[in-house]
């Protein structure tokens, strides 16, 4: 039985994978949830994640765990190399005892595969409608419940709206009013290719990083192995909305140029890469107002290099989840009870985002501090680092 305000659904703006966990987390709470997906289909567009502890110990707590570690890939370590002389900056392991400090495992998936389950969870549910090609395209918060205006003119009604509708949330601009994302000057060019279109000298099963001046380079297998992710990053003025523009291979080139030759062996074997501007938001303290809260991207954008917007997500969607539970008669309280707990931990991940893209793209006098810094470290030493974000919410 649905626990809130008569029956009345929570209402999801947004079918990507904060939209979907949360949704997923509030029935299983016992919650009613009515979704809009402006899309014609739910799908996620994108290519590899990668996923923290953090978002095991979350997903462990709504019984998804390992529903996602099924199609996700385990690299056995981390590595950062100098992508212009080829030299192994660190390489932090995440195998047994990476395990046994965190409790949980580091794994990679595919954007799409982790969608994928929490859609067929979310259809598994009684509690969940899902809708497709509905746009929301307003709100009005009538303090005892929320109506929702869609694209086509047709209202709907809910005990509340959850704002999940990414980076340019529509809802953000009523309840936070800062305008358009912070464009960073950064580009992601993104590709994925078969294991066997991989030659076997350059498949490696870890997550590596090359890190050069002004750019960076990764790639780690997917799916089980069956795939592999490449993502190169650079410095660009260039600003384009959107995930899955395509990208320019003489832009790419011009940056990569006179990197290792492993580097671009790998580079040469993308005939299409899918790019996307990075942007970010500064960290605010109030996205909630009332009846209507924000998560995720909505509420905390950040850049990539901490790998961390799906891990965040579904930590916001498991924190909303339980306040709501703890609190059903007084949402507007419950959903402050979920910034309160959230937007510190938001911020520092959104700060320190940024502080590692600088560190990835070091040039000169700085990237020799970096590296002098980061290859000292033990093991230990490198896990007492990230203990903060991997120690969990």
């Amino acid at each position: 039985m649905a626990r809130n305000n008569g029956n009345a659904p929570f209402l999801i703006s947004g079918g990507g994978i904060g939209g979907l966990v949360t949704a997923y987390a509030l029935a299983q709470k016992g919650f009613a949830v009515r979704l809009f997906e402006q899309a014609a289909e739910f799908r996620e567009v994108g290519a590899g994640i990668q996923l923290g502890p953090n978002i095991f110990r979350a997903l462990e707590k709504i019984g998804l765990k390992e529903a996602v570690l099924a199609d996700a890939h385990i690299p056995p370590s981390q590595e950062m190399r100098d992508a212009l002389s080829g030299k192994l900056i660190t390489n932090i392991p995440l195998d047994a005892p990476f395990i046994e400090r965190f409790g949980q495992p580091y794994a990679v998936t595919h954007r799409a595969d982790i969608h994928a389950t929490f859609l067929k969870a979310c259809k598994s549910s009684d509690l969940i409608t899902l809708e497709t090609s509905r746009r929301v395209d307003g709100y009005e918060d009538h303090g005892d419940r929320v109506t929702v205006t869609l694209e086509n003119g047709e209202r709907a009604q809910g005990c509340a709206l959850i704002a999940c509708d990414g980076m340019w949330s529509t809802i953000r601009e009523r309840i936070v009013g800062d305008g358009k994302p912070r464009v960073s000057g950064h580009i992601a060019y993104r590709g994925v290719l078969k294991r066997e279109q991989v030659p076997e000298d350059l498949w490696r099963p870890d997550v590596v990083l090359w890190a050069g001046p002004r750019c960076h380079f990764v790639h780690y297998p997917l799916r089980r192995g069956e795939l592999y992710n490449l993502v190169a990053v650079f410095h660009s003025d260039h600003y384009e909305e959107g995930w899955n523009a395509e990208g320019s291979k003489e832009l790419l080139w011009n940056h990569f140029k006179g990197l290792r030759p492993e580097v671009l062996r790998l580079l040469e074997l993308i005939d299409t890469w899918r790019m996307w501007v990075l942007c970010d938001r500064e960290p605010v303290k109030n996205w909630t107002h009332n009846r209507v809260t924000l998560l995720g991207d909505a509420a905390h954008p950040m850049l990539q290099y901490l790998a961390q917007g799906a891990c965040m997500a579904t930590e916001d969607a498991v924190v909303l989840a339980e306040q709501v539970s703890a609190q059903p008669n007084d949402l507007p309280a419950a959903f402050a009870a979920y910034q309160q707990a959230r937007y510190l931990r938001t911020a520092r991940t959104q700060i320190m985002a940024r502080v590692y893209g600088e560190f990835y793209h070091a040039r000169g006098v700085t990237a020799e501090l970096r590296d002098s810094a980061v290859g000292g470290r033990t093991t230990q030493q490198s896990y007492d680092g990230i203990s903060w974000l991997y120690g969990g919410p």
